[in-house]
């Protein structure tokens, strides 16, 4: 179990992160050159040497240069479903009809995505497979700029070669069609993420005992568990079953915008005592219409769940309006200049948009991995 627990921090993650949060805020000043001491002679004293001001937004690391180090690992995005409806589509040069393109995810500094199957209610192990195929096929086609990535080290691997990882994922969990086996094979494909919702056993009452059976194949299969539009007695089950940290994958504060996606007070604090993960959307309808009304919805999860458990998700291509100033990927920058104005340290915020979601990702392979020693597949099958 040692050499599984030292896989849970990249030592070249650990150490970025160790380094902005060793870092002083204030650097001593040396004496003046010809400095003399008040009690030497009978010269008048020097006048002593002003105390250096707190630190200002201008002394922050630049927001471009923050994200070269700590690039955004962007929770939700909608991009597969955009591109199934496309004729064509030029990633590569830059492409109007979506948004979330290569040079725009450059620009916006991110590192990695969780691309979300779109899952037809009448067909929905058929249309993520077709989903996960045209994933998987979009990513080979981008081998300099994109990688898909199946683990945290996928993902860490990702970035070190200057790609930026994929991860497919979210997908509704109707997509499972309420088989252990049609789930485990969607895993074998590249599913990383499931959202909890919309099933029978995973419902406005909660989880039923096939539910966390679900749960339990899902921290031994290494996938993220996704609560986004839970009910508060599966989101309530879901924390007491799963061993591993589980995520809101684009939920705000539901104390400030009352959109049934977001998450209310009591879950953010559970949340952050479960060290789990909740990335706050760019979107105007769950966080608002502005730039800041996003800053807002971040600081209120930090102020509950803490600083590791909160994250960014642009929520992009997805048919949500955007806030002004984040229209696009492109946009993170100014909101990372905007929080750095509310007093975040470059520490804090790289939790915020890489340190975070790489903990939860390794954390759910050591309990994966964990798990597979104790028990097999499940054979459960809903009950009647």
């Amino acid at each position: 179990m040692a050499d599984l627990q030292d896989e849970l921090t990249a030592p070249a993650e650990a150490g970025d992160l160790e380094a902005a949060r060793s870092a002083p805020a204030d650097v001593a000043r040396p004496a003046p050159a010809g400095h003399v001491p008040a009690d030497a002679g009978n010269a008048p004293p020097t006048p002593a040497t002003p105390t250096p001001a707190a630190p200002t937004p201008a002394s922050h690391t630049a927001p471009h240069d923050l994200l070269a180090r700590h690039p955004v690992a962007d929770g939700y995005c909608g991009l597969p479903q955009v591109l199934r409806t496309l004729p064509w589509y030029d990633l590569e040069l830059g492409e109007s009809a979506v948004e979330a393109d290569l040079p725009r995810l450059r620009a916006g500094g991110t590192g990695a995505q969780l691309w979300a199957p779109h899952v037809a209610p009448d067909a929905p192990v058929t249309t993520t497979l077709e989903q996960i195929d045209l994933i998987t096929n979009v990513v080979a086609r981008h081998p300099e700029d994109l990688r898909l990535a199946r683990s945290a080290s996928d993902t860490a691997d990702a970035r070190a070669h200057g790609r930026i990882a994929v991860l497919i994922g979210p997908a509704p969990a109707t997509a499972a069609a309420d088989s252990l086996g049609t789930l485990r094979s969607l895993h074998a494909l590249g599913l990383r993420a499931l959202t909890l919702s919309g099933t029978s056993w995973a419902s406005d009452d909660g989880l039923n005992r096939f539910g966390e059976e679900v749960v339990r194949e899902m921290n031994r299969l290494g996938m993220l568990i996704d609560l986004t539009g839970a009910s508060a007695a599966t989101a309530t089950r879901v924390l007491a079953v799963s061993k591993a940290p589980v995520t809101l994958t684009r939920s705000g504060a539901r104390a400030l915008n009352h959109h049934p996606g977001n998450a209310p007070d009591d879950l953010l604090t559970a949340l952050g005592e479960s060290r789990g993960l909740c990335l706050v959307p760019c979107s105007a309808d769950r966080t608002g219409p502005a730039l800041r009304d996003v800053a807002d919805h971040v600081d209120h999860v930090r102020g509950l769940a803490g600083p590791e458990s909160v994250g960014l998700s642009g929520t992009y291509d997805t048919g949500d309006a955007h806030p002004e100033d984040l229209p696009d990927v492109a946009g993170y920058p100014a909101l990372i200049a905007e929080l750095q104005g509310r007093g975040w340290t470059d520490a804090d915020l790289a939790l915020l948009t890489w340190g975070n979601a790489e903990r939860v990702l390794r954390s759910t392979e050591f309990v994966s991995r964990a798990a597979q020693h104790r028990r097999g597949p499940s054979t459960a099958t809903p009950e009647p």
